[in-house]
């Protein structure tokens, strides 16, 4: 009675243990065939940056303008306003787009979308086995088909959280026009406090949030079983274990910025 309990409360446990631990297998795996020749993965390199870029540049459009524009815009500028202090919006715009909104919609962003289709794709082979025929023919699947993915996903990520800045200060103009407040000010603040730390760290940041969609998503492509629900379920278990990723390692991230940067925390 007591064995059935505690392996009812320590089974899930322990599988989120192996899990993890699969996967940094697999990160490992994925950056040491990545830089050992031959590279012959070029062309579904290609494919899979096309694919991601093509199917993400609009949801990731709408979603950084209209977040920008609601939360640390509309909201923000409102309680700045009870302060007579709208000119520091474009300070805080460095502090919510730069360093968070932009690198952490743009994962969510990719996850959903290009992180899902690389799941059921993988999900798709390994149902038909094409995985184990790969093998057989003596082909790496993880060279053949996870390097291209994990190196197509950390460039996108990275090149678009160029493109969800921009957007997403953006959404921080138009607030402060709906509010009436001239743009002047708000540049004046937002290029004294930005820098670039502020920068590379946010597209560091945004293209390790690639590389965490990529492993996931590809691990738990290549372990679906159990046919087209099979697939399903790995597909839904590899958004919210990839989400649960990036969240986890924004703080840990963030927290080492900052800690490394203390010049970060004053806000001028």
């Amino acid at each position: 009675m007591v064995r059935t309990v505690s392996d009812r409360i320590f089974e899930p446990a322990k599988g989120a243990l192996e899990e993890v631990g699969d996967m940094m297998l697999l990160t490992g795996k994925t950056i040491v065939s990545a830089v050992r020749p031959p590279y012959s993965y070029g062309d579904e390199f290609v494919h899979q940056f096309l694919f991601a870029l093509r199917l993400c540049w609009f949801p990731l459009l709408i979603s950084t303008v209209a977040i920008s524009y609601g939360a640390p815009g509309l909201q923000g500028a409102n309680f700045l306003i009870l302060f007579g202090a709208i000119d520091r919006l474009g300070g805080f715009f460095v502090l919510a787009t730069i360093r968070e909104f932009a690198p952490t919609v743009t994962a969510i962003v990719l996850a959903g979308i290009a992180g899902t289709a690389i799941t059921a794709d993988l999900g798709a082979r390994k149902i038909r086995e094409e995985l184990d025929a790969l093998q057989v023919l003596g082909v790496d699947p993880v060279k053949s088909l996870v390097v291209p993915r994990f190196l197509a996903l950390m460039i996108v990520t990275a090149l678009f959280d160029v493109y969800a800045i921009i957007f997403g200060v953006f959404g921080g103009i138009l607030a402060t026009l709906v509010n009436g407040a001239p743009l002047g000010p708000f540049w004046a603040t937002f290029f004294s406090n930005a820098s670039t730390t502020d920068l590379w760290a946010s597209f560091v940041k945004c293209s390790l949030f690639g590389a965490i969609i990529a492993i996931v998503c590809s691990y738990k492509g290549m372990t679906a079983k159990g046919g087209a629900e099979g697939v399903g379920r790995a597909v839904n278990q590899a958004v919210v274990i990839a989400f649960l990723g990036i969240f986890a390692f924004n703080y840990v991230f963030t927290q080492t910025l900052l800690a490394t940067n203390p010049e970060m925390l004053v806000i001028k």
